[in-house]
């Protein structure tokens, strides 16, 4: 089942910090959709992630004590 990304919400990352997803937006070489989103603590940087990889499983074999299942979740209102 193919996740749904939602834009203008928050997100949890499986480390805890709260991140907010500004827009949804397309690499220029390769087209492939990325995700535009702004950590909500420290600098409050802006980062671009593929989409795949944003709403992809926990790597449980490299993080095997982590119990969120996704890398990012969204936090319910």
């Amino acid at each position: 089942m193919e996740r749904k990304l939602y834009i203008n919400r928050l997100y949890r990352h499986f480390k805890g910090m709260l991140y907010y997803v500004v827009e949804e937006g397309l690499d220029s070489e390769t087209l492939e959709p990325v995700v535009i989103y702004r950590q909500l603590y420290g600098e409050y940087k802006t980062f671009v992630r593929n989409k795949e990889m944003f709403l992809s499983l926990v790597d449980k074999q490299k993080y095997p004590e982590v119990e969120a299942m996704y890398r990012f979740t969204l936090v319910e209102e």
